[in-house]
Parts: structure tokens; C-alpha cells; sequence
């Protein structure tokens, strides 16, 4: 019984003893342990049973309760481990050396959580659902709740904003329809995940309905204008493509509203972006071109002035929206938000002006080409202008640039159907909208080294308009020349549309290519990652004092030069 005893022996020889650990953080915790690894080393080995006593005595009237001192060594080898109840990261120590396993970052953010702190949910989109609310996406975190976890949430809500600057957009975005996410910007939806199908439509879809459209008004005019009767071209043709068109608008249509109840959030954000919101105009004037090409057999005398009200109305009111936007000065105002797809929220005035025509409104076909041309004459000039308050757009020449020539093509048409003479103003219009087109397809390389996208069908809706431009210029004017431009142009804008319908099908069924993850949708607020500038700002701090230290120096050099005179 007077043996003395190890401490190794006597911690087998008190079985009842508990550790009971004080849960700390880890950069404490790591402090700790290394003190006390160091005092252990210090200290000479006890290895009489009075030093025992006075250890035990000591840590029993403690006044809480500590992690006794690690053991010697052993040969064999051993290791400890903590569990983190914060962060839920393993730490395995190894004598002094300490590993850690964190998160892996996957370009994901979680709503403005930093992706070290939390980790959402996996695949979990309810940010962007309808009618979601904070505390309800709260609910998948820890109950426990500090000031950092605080701050994010914070960050969050700022981040899932309803109105995300417009500025915004060109500071995260890039590409030359802003619809890809810059190298150093963090988005709220994972990256290496595939989105569900209605986060991937974006409302540039229309740009399909819109080519299959203008192609129904261009083989009637081909069918039955006096210009190219002698090729003979059956009526079936514009009854095919019609029915094609419509089950497309149809198809689209369906898919959006159903993105609009699910996912307004995405809608949002698609009506904030510079470039999309010009496309809320696409589906009204996809369905104006069906009412005016529609088969004879379905409609034999002129249209009812309802059809044009029900599908002018809306176009109206969005009009409004935007141009006074433009008008009023503010962040939206039109050197900011300008683009080439600006043109499509004033390409619709020509096309409601044919359609007021077409059903007997002279008046408000008139009114809606002047208010039409008049918001032309501006885009036209501002895109051209490139003024310096403008934001930067990308150098690149983009499918969409093709929309230069649309507005014209379409003014020329609209006043020939409004006045039944091809006359001056309409010739001007007509040659404007000549000249656009050919300083485009001599820029043909400008045109290559994208991506196949649905942005693609851009190309067809202008080069359509001009086609059936050209046509009516044909029947004013019968030369050889009128003609065979117009049937030129025509087989180009049939077999681009052609190229473009067997490609979409080819990535929408074969490849699955069609709709990536709509990134663009998915930005913050406000960036995350903040700038690396307090170099540059110190740098031009002390170039500022160093000039200002120069000038006081001359100047007194120049008064004392003063008083020694």
C-alpha cells in the first residue's frame, strides 16, 4: 500500500472520476491546450503519492470545473477530439498540430449567409418562391442564435431585395445581355446545382414566338401580294406556320404564368433587369402579328376593333411605365438602362399602328406611329451617342443589335398600311432600315463566337420586318431589282428561321443545352465581397499630401523671395 504510484495508475485506480469538459470556442480552446501542454513539459514528473493528493486537492476546489491535465505521452500513440457545437467542423489534434475541416465553398451563398457559418439547405430555392418569408427559411437554421448569425440574416434580407438597383446589374453582370455572373460576385442560388425548370425560363423565350410570328406575316404577304404572285406560293404555308406560332406563344405562355405563380420573386428580378424588361413587350406583340396575319380562311372581312383593344391595351399601360421611367431623370432614366433590346418596347407602336389600320382606327393608328417614331428618333440617337453617363456596355456585337433594323422596317410598313402609298416618309424609313441591315451583315464576324442561346432568335423578328418591308416596296416600285432584293432577303430570313427552330429542338430534346441556370436572376443587393482599394486610397492619400506638402513649400519659397525684395 506504500508503493508509490504513477499518475497513469491512478487514474485507473479512481474509476468514478469524471471530465467533464467546459465547452469553449475554438481559438480559445487551441490557446488553452497549448499553455497547458507547455506548463506540462515545464513541470517534472510527480511520482510520489503526496504530489497526487495535492493535485486532486487542488482541482476539487477549483471554483469550476476544468479539463485536468493530458496524461504523459504513450508509446502507442493516442489522439483527442472535439466537436464544435457552433460550426459543426471535426478538430483533430495531433500533439501540437491541429486540423481542421472546413465547408467546402461551392459558389453558394444562401441568401447572404456566408457559406462558412451556415450551410443551407441543399437544392432549397424558397427564396425565390412565391410568398416566402424570412422567418420561414429561418426555420431550417439552429435554434441558437448570436450577433454574427444576426448580421447575416440582416444580410440576407438586404440581399433578397424587391428592387435591385439597376446599377447593380452592370456592376455583377457581364456578357452582352447581361446574363453572366462576374468572376468575384457571389449569387443566392448554388452554382454547381441544376435549378428547377421554371428558374432556368427566362422570359427571352418570347424572342421564339416573335420570329415564328413575323414568318406567318411574311408568307401571307408572300402568298398574296401582287409583287411575287408569279412564284405561286400556297396559302398553307402562312396556315402552318400561323398554327405553329400560336401553339408556340401558347407553350411559352403557359410556362411563364406558371413561373409567375411559383417563382414571382424571379419574375421580379427579370422585370428589374435592364435588358429582359424589354421583352414584358414581346408577348403582346407576338400576338398583334398573329392577328394580323391570320389565315384568310378564318377571318374573310377586316378584324374587330376589340382584338386590337384587348391586345394594345396592355402594351399601353407597360408604355407608360417605361417611358416615363425614361422621361422622369431618375436611376432608370434611358442613358442608363439603354440597349438595342430597348427597340422592342418601340417597335410595338408600328406593329398596333398596322393593326389599328387593319381594323378601321385611322386615328389611333396615327397617334400610336408618331408617339412610336418619336421615342425611335431618341433610343436611336442615344445608342449611337453612347453618352458618358451612360452605364458600359460590353464591345461585342450580340444577335440583338439586329434590333436597329426593326423599328424602321416596321415605321415603313405601318405608315404605307395607314396612308395606302409607299410614299416619301415611308420610302425614308424603308432606306434607313436598308442601310442598317447592310452595315450588319458586313460586320458578319461580329456575329460569330457566341453560344447557341435562345437570344438567337433575335436575328429573325428584324430581318423579317425588313423582308415584308422590302415587299411592299416591290409593289410600288416593280422593278427587277425591288424584286429581287425582296426575294433575297426573304430566303435569308426563312432560312435563318429554319436553322434556329432545328437547333432549339436539337438543345431542348437532344442535348438538354437549351436553358442553363439563369445566373443573371440570382444576384445579391449588395456585393458581398467587398473591394480591394484601401492600397489605392492610402496611395492617393500620401500622393495628395505629398503634393500638398509641395505646394506649401513653393508658396512659401515665393513669399520669402517677396519679403527679401
Amino acid at each position: 500500500m506504500d508503493k508509490k504510484q504513477t499518475p497513469f495508475s491512478i487514474s485507473h485506480a479512481n474509476p468514478n472520476f469524471v471530465d467533464i469538459h467546459e465547452v469553449v470556442l475554438e481559438e480559445d480552446e487551441e490557446e488553452k491546450e497549448e499553455e497547458e501542454q507547455q506548463q506540462h513539459n515545464a513541470r517534472p514528473t510527480m511520482t510520489s503519492a503526496d504530489g497526487v493528493e495535492k493535485r486532486l486537492k487542488k482541482h476539487n476546489n477549483s471554483n469550476r470545473l476544468r479539463p485536468p491535465p493530458p496524461p504523459p505521452p504513450r508509446s502507442t500513440g493516442s489522439f483527442g477530439r472535439q466537436m464544435s457545437l457552433e460550426t459543426g467542423l471535426n478538430r483533430v489534434s495531433k500533439g501540437k498540430g491541429i486540423e481542421r475541416m472546413a465547408l467546402p465553398r461551392s459558389g453558394r451563398s444562401f441568401g447572404g449567409f456566408d457559406s462558412t457559418i451556415i450551410e443551407g439547405k441543399k437544392g432549397d430555392f424558397s427564396m425565390f418562391r412565391t410568398k416566402s418569408t424570412l422567418s420561414k427559411q429561418n426555420s431550417l437554421l439552429p435554434l441558437k442564435k448570436d450577433h454574427q448569425m444576426d448580421q447575416s440574416s440582416e444580410g440576407r434580407d438586404e440581399s433578397e431585395n424587391k428592387s435591385v438597383p439597376v446599377g447593380r446589374y452592370f456592376a455583377a453582370l457581364r456578357g452582352p445581355e447581361l446574363d453572366q455572373v462576374k468572376d468575384y460576385e457571389d449569387i443566392l442560388l448554388p452554382k454547381d446545382e441544376k435549378w428547377p425548370f421554371l428558374l432556368r425560363f427566362p422570359i427571352g423565350c418570347y424572342g421564339i414566338c416573335l420570329g415564328l410570328s413575323s414568318q406567318a406575316v411574311l408568307w401571307r404577304a408572300l402568298s398574296t401580294s401582287p409583287a411575287t404572285e408569279f412564284l405561286h406560293i400556297s396559302p398553307f404555308i402562312n396556315l402552318a406556320i400561323w398554327l405553329l406560332a400560336t401553339a408556340a406563344l401558347c407553350s411559352v405562355t403557359f410556362a411563364y404564368v406558371l413561373k409567375c405563380i411559383f417563382y414571382f420573386e424571379a419574375v421580379r428580378r427579370e422585370y428589374f433587369h435592364p435588358v429582359r424588361v424589354n421583352f414584358f413587350f414581346a408577348p403582346w406583340v407576338v400576338c398583334m402579328f398573329l392577328a394580323i396575319s391570320v389565315p384568310p380562311r378564318f377571318v374573310s372581312g377586316p378584324l374587330h376593333p376589340a382584338v386590337w383593344c384587348a391586345f394594345m391595351g396592355p402594351y399601353f399601360l407597360l408604355e407608360l411605365k417605361i417611358y416615363g421611367q425614361w422621361l422622369s431623370g431618375g436611376k432608370r432614366r434611358l442613358c442608363k438602362v439603354v440597349n438595342p433590346s430597348s427597340h422592342l418596347s418601340v417597335v410595338g407602336n408600328f406593329v398596333g399602328a398596322i393593326l389599328a389600320a387593319k381594323c378601321g382606327w385611322l386615328e389611333a393608328a396615327k397617334f400610336l406611329w408618331s408617339v412610336g417614331f418619336a421615342h425611335y428618333l431618341v433610343v436611336f440617337v442615344t445608342l449611337y451617342q453612347r453618352l458618358p453617363t451612360s452605364e458600359a456596355l460590353p464591345k461585342e456585337l450580340h444577335p440583338v443589335y439586329s434590333m436597329f433594323i426593326a423599328a424602321p422596317s416596321a415605321a415603313s410598313i405601318a405608315w404605307q398600311t395607314i396612308y395606302d402609298d409607299f410614299d416619301g416618309l415611308s420610302r425614308t424609313c424603308f432606306f434607313i432600315a436598308l442601310f442598317l441591315y447592310i452595315s450588319l451583315v458586313v460586320r458578319i464576324n461580329f456575329f460569330t463566337g457566341f453560344r447557341f442561346s435562345v437570344a438567337w432568335w433575335s436575328y429573325t423578328f428584324p430581318m423579317t420586318t425588313a423582308s415584308v418591308a422590302t415587299i411592299k416596296y416591290a409593289e410600288h416600285v416593280p422593278t427587277v431589282v425591288s424584286k429581287g432584293l425582296a426575294l433575297t432577303l426573304s430566303f435569308m430570313s426563312s432560312t435563318m428561321v429554319s436553322l434556329l427552330f432545328v437547333s432549339t429542338l436539337l438543345h431542348a430534346f437532344f442535348w438538354k443545352t437549351l436553358f442553363p441556370n439563369d445566373l443573371a436572376i440570382a444576384i445579391t443587393k449588395k456585393r458581398l465581397i467587398k473591394d480591394r482599394r484601401p492600397f489605392k486610397k492610402a496611395y492617393d492619400l500620401k500622393r495628395w499630401t505629398k503634393q500638398a506638402l509641395t505646394k506649401h513649400n513653393n508658396n512659401k519659397d515665393d513669399f520669402d523671395a517677396q519679403q527679401t525684395s
